[in-house]
């Protein structure tokens, strides 16, 4: 977990790997999406540096993966463009409670990287150049959600500037979270879930009763690990690490991490597990943040390893007789029965798993 140990080559936009950052280094041969005839995708079979074969049906993948975020984005442009959503059946611009009431571009900043990463460079700076004439978030007088913040607007900032060294992004992710930090400002520094970006006065989801939420709490280490490393600055990590010290330390009924924390206690406060809602993001950040510190954090490595074990013992992780793998919650000791939506990230969750497993499982996760 120590930010000067983090992995230059995914960190540093000095130092970006060219192959996965440098427009101006992609291997053409291989399929560069931005580099295929709009009407007719190549054709050939290629072995890349691996010795996979790169064909046909891999090279319109990409042209038709590049489609549908240029369709999508165009579509945002259109109708919507700078609004934090847009309703595709109506066609206009619309805000979640999340998002409070101020138009903040959610949807374009999140898309940032994406835009960038499929070579779309032209719709890229059209976004980047709507942050720098109009995202300002000094007069935004309302409560939003610290996770969405967090994930959409720091994060969508941290990764446009990670790839694109433009200090506009960096600039923006660090006045935002400064904004951001009176979440922390609780009995135990579990972090609220909402904040007023004006004011810093602070609260949590009704239903929440006191408590803090795992996947909301537990969806920081990237972002703020990150700014530490960007900036110099030790209390972005210093706030982050404290609360996954604090998770940590909860006692764990079969090596379990529960949905809900008490604020004010630091114990748990609900007896339902899951890799959907309120849990997911979790798990997802923990194999991150060992990934993204060149595998030095070795804590995160550590925690996620066995909650996954944990998970697959005691929270049924079972095949339907139809042959489909199903990752259920789990609730007083027994599964619900239901795998949710938010759960599918679960399936690159357990990939990434075998492809860096240091046990004797990586087939097995695989297999999952």
């Amino acid at each position: 977990g120590d930010p000067s140990k983090l992995n230059p080559e995914l960190g540093d936009p000095s130092k970006l790997n060219p192959e996965l950052g440098d427009p101006s280094k992609l291997n053409l041969e291989l399929g560069d999406p931005n580099h295929i005839d709009d009407n007719t995708p190549q054709s050939f079979s290629k072995e890349n540096a691996e010795g996979d074969v790169v064909g046909t049906a891999d090279v319109e993948r990409r042209y038709k993966i590049k489609q549908m975020i240029k369709h999508a984005w165009d579509g945002y442009a259109k109708y919507a463009f700078g609004d934090n959503e847009l309703k595709p059946v109506s066609r206009r611009g619309h805000s979640a409670a999340i998002f409070g009431k101020t138009r903040l571009g959610a949807t374009l900043v999140d898309s940032l990287d994406t835009l960038y990463i499929a070579g779309l460079y032209d719709e890229f700076n059209q976004g980047r150049d709507w942050v720098k004439d109009n995202f300002n978030i000094d007069e935004v007088d309302s409560f939003v959600s610290f996770f969405e913040f967090n994930i959409r607007f720091i994060g969508g900032f941290l990764s446009a500037y990670a790839l694109s060294g433009d200090e506009i992004f960096k600039d923006k992710a660090v006045h935002l979270a400064n904004k951001m930090l009176p979440v922390f400002n609780t009995s135990k520094g579990l972090p609220s879930s909402f904040v007023n970006l004006k004011t810093g006065t602070i609260k949590n989801w009704g239903w929440a009763k006191g408590s803090s939420v795992l996947s909301e709490i537990g969806t920081l280490h990237l972002e703020f690990q990150y700014l530490t490393y960007i900036t110099g600055k030790q209390i972005y990590f210093k706030k982050v690490e404290h609360v996954r010290e604090a998770i940590k330390g909860i006692p764990k009924s079969d090596g379990l991490y529960q949905n809900l924390i008490n604020q004010n206690t630091g114990q748990w406060s609900s007896k339902t597990v899951s890799l959907g809602a309120l849990g997911d993001s979790f798990y997802e950040y923990l194999i991150k943040s060992w990934l993204i510190t060149n595998k030095h954090d070795i804590e995160a490595k550590d925690m996620f390893y066995d909650a996954i074990d944990a998970i697959e013992s005691k929270t049924h992780v079972f095949q339907t007789p139809h042959g489909l793998r199903m990752v259920t919650g789990h609730t007083n000791g027994r599964s619900d029965g239901q795998m949710q939506h938010l759960a599918c990230f679960s399936g690159g969750m357990y990939t990434l798993a075998s492809h860096h497993a240091v046990n004797d499982k990586s087939d097995h996760y695989m297999e999952i």
